[in-house]
């Protein structure tokens, strides 16, 4: 009887533990399901997002590229030359804020601001002396179609002014002006060219300095990688009517569009090389911006 009575016991056991095991694999089992479907469910919109943040950066990758782009940039351009003045030993730093403001009128139509606002810092460009402070700025408006036109054309027309905005001699013309301004260019996969130009002749203004009466060429071209990495290549020539003087510099960029704590920003550098200018032009210098950007979400 004892015995039978042990064998019961060992019986109920054994189906007891085995329950248990059951019930443990049951609740393993789901707790595996439960957390396949959490991972997966927000690993899905995760790579979803990626996805989006990728194309959104390629494509402000191109607009940057654009110069009337529907895209807030706000650039500080830091250019730094050397071998200017009459002797060939001057240095000038030039820190450009560059701020492009697109504004909608209609569905079809933007207007672009575009503004440079110099601050200037130059030593032995006027001999034996050293100046510092503002320089004049130059204020843009191009009214530009929001779609490119036939044959993928992008364009842009308005008026461009000169403000005196100079607040030390030697660092601008001191001089209110006036003219048209335009940019043509193409977008072709990752390339990207054209030309903007402007013409101003000066209005008004001290009569202690030459007026204003020059020709503005900015043709560029510019290649855009899968990684948003851009090179580009362009002139800033001017042509001085009033002295019959080209000033003009080679420049070559390489931009990296980056995300930091959320702000999407690109930095660039290269070097200019003056090919062609007047005595007191500089020799070679380097640029480095750094511009933030601000794209618009419709």
């Amino acid at each position: 009887m004892a015995l039978r009575t042990h064998r019961g016991l060992i019986h109920h056991s054994w189906r007891s533990e085995h329950r248990s095991r059951r019930n443990q694999r049951r609740v393993a089992t789901g707790a595996l399901i439960a957390l396949l479907t959490f991972f997966f469910a927000g690993a899905t919109p995760t790579v979803c997002a990626a996805a989006e943040e990728e194309d959104e950066t390629a494509k402000v990758a191109k607009q940057l590229q654009n110069p009337v782009a529907a895209l807030i940039t706000a650039p500080f351009q830091s250019n730094f030359e050397w071998g200017g003045g009459p002797h060939s030993g001057g240095f000038k730093y030039t820190l450009n804020f560059q701020p492009v403001i697109p504004i909608s009128l209609t569905d079809d139509w933007n207007l672009i601001s575009r503004t440079i606002a110099p601050v200037v810092y130059q030593d032995d460009v006027v001999p034996r002396s050293a100046q510092g402070g503002m320089g004049d700025i130059v204020q843009s408006l191009f009214l530009s179609p929001a779609a490119p036109g036939p044959a993928g054309l992008i364009w842009g027309v308005g008026p461009v002014f000169l403000l005196p905005t100079t607040t030390t001699r030697f660092l601008g013309a001191e001089k209110f002006g006036v003219g048209p301004t335009a940019v043509l260019l193409r977008q072709d996969g990752g390339w990207t060219y054209g030309i903007l130009a402007n013409h101003l002749v000066s209005i008004g203004g001290t009569s202690r300095t030459s007026d204003v009466n020059a020709t503005f060429l900015q043709p560029f071209v510019s290649y855009t990688t899968k990684t948003h990495t851009s090179f580009v290549l362009n002139t800033e020539s001017t042509y001085d009517w009033e002295n019959s003087k080209w000033t003009i510099p080679l420049i070559a960029t390489v931009s990296q569009i980056l995300k930091i704590r959320g702000q999407l920003l690109s930095l660039q550098l290269g070097p200019k090389l003056y090919v062609e200018g007047p005595t007191s032009a500089p020799d070679w210098g380097i640029r480095f911006a750094t511009v933030f950007l601000f794209p618009l979400h419709k």
